[in-house]
């Protein structure tokens, strides 16, 4: 694999580290406003990339259907959301707030915490799978500065997801160094995603388009399922409003500006 690629597919892996790094900094628990904060900004950075750089490549590669090339981005987009849905069915699944409950699953809570966003970067990883896939066959438009953006822009929404995964875990009695292991044991599954992700589109190029709209939607299903509510629960507050507009330009301009 070229050396460009592997760096990008291990980027995102790398921004959840750091953010369950913040465990050795933080207080043991985070506040509502900035919790608000973290996942509003995180929201509004997934939305961002699952227009620019996920759904307008894809419409971009179907052009040529003509009056039909929004066909395969809405199949794939679909697809990618009820994906998501049948894991959440079938996989112990908790929001981010370790105090609530979830369901009735038998497993303790900070196992049912690290089974949800181990879930949650599954679609991430395959989503810069998908785009350094699609720059590979050089049929979706796609640069390598592109895909780097979209892999950059996952980091940094990884960042605050990682602090308020492993403050929860250390608030649930665990130490600092295991604390820290289990969030960067979440990651991992990103960069193992994209690599089959990359491995298994650079046979299925004419399905391209499919694959990345799949992306886009899984996406899409973490932010509406999972970051929004997160973010607008409790007290009444515009701050992870605020963070979520933050979030969507910055990975704007970083998709516009290195795509």
């Amino acid at each position: 694999m070229r050396t460009d690629i592997a760096i990008g597919i291990l980027i995102p892996f790398i921004g959840t580290s750091l953010g369950a790094a913040m465990v050795f900094v933080l207080k043991q628990n985070i506040s509502e406003n900035l919790q608000k904060i973290l996942t509003g900004f995180a929201a509004g950075v997934m939305v961002a990339a699952s227009f620019w750089s996920l759904l307008e490549p894809a419409l971009e590669s179907s052009a040529a259907l003509g009056s039909l090339s929004f066909l395969p981005s809405a199949v794939g987009f679909l697809i990618g959301v009820g994906f998501l849905l049948f894991l959440d069915e079938v996989t112990p699944h908790m929001h981010f707030d370790h105090q609530e409950e979830g369901p009735k699953t038998g497993l303790k809570r900070t196992t049912k915490l690290i089974l949800a966003v181990t879930l949650h970067n599954i679609p991430e990883g395959m989503a810069v799978g998908v785009v350094y896939a699609g720059f590979l066959s050089g049929s979706a438009g796609i640069t390598s500065a592109g895909a780097l953006a979209l892999a950059l822009g996952i980091a940094i929404q990884n960042f605050p997801e990682g602090a308020i995964v492993s403050m929860p875990l250390r608030a649930e009695g665990m130490n600092k160094g295991m604390t820290f292991l289990f969030g960067v044991l979440s990651g991992i599954v990103e960069p193992i995603a994209a690599f089959i992700t990359i491995i298994a589109a650079g046979a299925v190029v004419p399905v391209m388009p499919y694959l990345l709209a799949f992306a886009a939607g899984a996406m899409m299903y973490v932010v509406v399922e999972e970051l929004i509510p997160e973010m607008s629960e409790g007290k009444h507050s515009n701050w992870g409003t605020i963070a979520f507009s933050f979030g969507f330009v910055l990975m704007m301009v970083l998709d516009v500006a290195l795509g």
